[in-house]
């Protein structure tokens, strides 16, 4: 259509914005997209079987969308089978590689081992999520197990908060490990292996500071070829807390694919650790302990993120330098979100200067934020699997991730009627001394799933802006001449006076009411309350005005210097029905016309939190 409309445009420029214009909505394709299908005989539009959600169940993942199986499959990705590490292009091969695979697949029977391996020194957001479903949902796919593995390899920066914040969000998002273990768990048999690499020279102490070997091209270490015996003295002496933070130094002798020149091993540290207390003042960095922990647990595809892929010529070649089993490193594209930041130190920032109140404040993008807003763990599952697995880096707005939060809510939150802004209505002729109550559906669409009280009393509540004293064309709602519908409770109402303070402001309706099948259809039915539990909501929006807050050409002054302003919206007496009286944290319900709404743990009685996607506050009141 657009190559009709611009004749004379160049077609490739034309096909290549149609092109960007079209993964901007879709997002990146998967392999199944990719691959080639058989002409049929007649083109015939077929409606998508439409994606399921992931169910959680019992902590397990019970039911996954069918793109993600798909996806996952091992044939689908072109992954190696377990034991065949040597038909990976790339992979190196040794004289011992065939007896080592033999040895592995003896241990493992032939099974599909991965690891989600996190440091502990932040809390998770959604770009782990991609990866837990990923290396989770691998092993699930292939009859395999997956490791959760802490790199508890700095001791600085861990906390036991971390530790248990990230095994409670893959538990929450539906995974099970087959094993909970930490880097911290071999530091002897990694210590063994660091000598041991001394002794074949392939290792070495080296005195250069920090700041000499930054960089792509540093000044080669003038201590590269000191004998084996002097290293191991020396490595000795480091590990006995004889040289100083900074002074000393195990580098092995490689170049990596970036150009980066002898990567460092282990370093001195004089801090505790959170396991092993003052055991060690040495410890190994990511370059030696990654792939050496992928060995011990037997990983068979250590799946990592595309910036790991300058690593994996150091991944295979200390396996093989130490002639260990080698697994095979595969790398995939991260998933980013526009209008955030994920980073730690920049949390951190936002965190310290009041911006947010902690790492699960619902503005972020942390997965504790996301619960905590009252997002499904379905969802993001869905969200991970639409997204896809692919090589390139998907950068994806958060509106799709509000969309796969709606899809599930739509059929877990129960309905219930809530007024953020009152207004006070008294019915004059209400036909009942004793007040009503109203048999409302916890999900209209199905009522089978049951029914709620709602009482309906001469006193309800309606919100401001469902009611106008003037009449204005196009407005449906309540004006006088113009009666509405109150939802479910089968009257309509009719305004026979407006009731103003001293200001001169709206502040009570006295109406007349008529039950609806002895009414005119009104033009709308609108919600209402009545008896009501006062409660605070919280409404959010986006916490950055643009898309890439970090980017200085987007924000020059910075991403702390693009803080929305209205970000939150707090309404400290809003009315709710008494419905959600017996609700516990998390638990979620649509508020009819308003949007989708979850208990913030914080509460105390009578006190409710919501969660609102920027998309819903923008809809239509009357839509719903």
């Amino acid at each position: 259509e657009a190559r009709s409309r611009l004749q004379w445009a160049d077609g490739k420029t034309v096909k290549n914005e149609v092109d960007l214009q079209v993964l901007h909505l879709l997002g990146p394709k998967t392999e199944a997209d990719l691959e080639k299908k058989p002409k049929a005989a007649k083109a015939r539009p077929v409606q998508a079987e439409k994606q399921k959600a992931p169910v959680v169940e019992n902590g397990e993942v019970v039911t996954e969308t069918k793109s993600l199986l798909e996806q996952l499959r091992g044939e689908a990705l072109k992954f190696h089978k377990p034991g065949e590490n040597y038909k990976t292009e790339g992979y190196v091969v040794t004289p011992n590689t065939m007896a080592l695979l033999k040895q592995h697949v003896a241990v493992t029977g032939g099974q599909v081992r991965t690891r989600f391996p996190p440091e502990p020194n932040g809390i998770l957001h959604i770009g782990h999520a991609k990866a837990i479903n990923f290396n989770f949902g691998y092993a699930k796919a292939n009859g395999g197990v997956c490791f959760l593995r802490y790199d508890d390899t700095n001791p600085e920066k861990e906390e036991e908060k971390y530790f248990t914040a990230i095994r409670e969000m893959v538990e929450w998002l539906g995974y099970q490990p087959y094993a909970v273990t930490h880097a911290s768990d071999y530091f002897d048999q990694l210590y063994t292996w660091a000598l041991e690499l001394i002794r074949r020279g392939q290792a070495y102490v080296c005195h250069q500071k920090v700041e000499e070997i930054k960089g792509h091209n540093p000044p080669p270490s003038p201590w590269r070829d000191r004998p084996v015996e002097e290293s191991l003295l020396l490595f000795e002496d480091m590990r006995k807390g004889k040289f100083g933070e900074g002074e000393a130094t195990l580098r092995m002798k490689l170049v990596m694919e970036d150009g980066k020149m002898d990567p460092v091993a282990y370093r001195v540290k004089f801090t505790p650790h959170h396991r092993t207390g003052d055991k060690w003042c040495i410890y190994p960095t990511y370059d030696y302990t990654h792939c050496l922990c992928d060995s011990i647990e037997h990983i068979t595809h250590s799946l990592c993120t595309k910036e790991f892929q300058a690593r994996r010529s150091s991944y295979f070649w200390l396996c093989n330098a130490l002639d260990v089993y080698c697994p095979v490193q595969w790398e995939y594209g991260r998933l980013n979100l526009l209008y955030t930041v994920v980073s730690k130190r920049k949390i951190i920032r936002l965190v310290e200067t009041g911006a947010v109140r902690d790492w699960d404040d619902p503005r972020l993008f942390t997965l504790t934020a996301l619960r905590r807003r009252g997002f499904p763990p379905e969802a993001i599952n869905n969200f991970c699997a639409r997204v896809g697995v692919t090589v390139a880096q998907a950068t994806m707005e958060p509106h799709l991730l509000e969309a796969c939060a709606r899809e599930v809510l739509n059929e877990q939150a129960p309905r219930a009627m809530a007024v953020l802004e009152p207004l006070k209505v008294t019915i004059t002729n209400f036909p009942a001394p004793e007040g009503l109550d109203v048999l409302v559906p916890n999900f209209p669409a199905d009522e089978s799933q049951g029914f709620h009280n709602v009482p309906f009393r001469p006193t309800v509540y309606i919100e401001e802006t469902d009611f106008r004293e003037e009449l204005d064309k196009g407005y449906k709602r309540l004006a006088p001449g113009q009666p509405v519908g109150l939802r479910h409770a089968g009257y309509v109402i009719a305004v026979q006076n407006v009731i103003k303070n001293a200001s001169g402001r709206v502040i009570e309706l006295e109406v007349t009411c008529t039950k609806s099948d002895a009414a005119e259809k009104p033009k709308a039915f609108i919600h209402w309350v009545s008896e009501p539990l006062a409660c605070e909501v919280r409404l959010y929006e986006r916490l950055f005005l643009h898309k890439n807050p970090e980017d200085p050409s987007e924000v020059p002054g910075g991403f702390l210097s693009d803080l929305n302003p209205d970000s939150l919206r707090v309404v400290d007496n809003a009315l709710v029905d008494r419905s959600v009286l017996a609700a516990r944290p998390f638990d979620k319900f649509q508020f009819e016309r308003l949007g989708y709404f979850s208990v913030d743990p914080d509460s105390t009685e009578g006190k409710v939190s919501p969660w609102e996607g920027a998309a819903m506050l923008r809809e239509p009141r009357g839509a719903a």
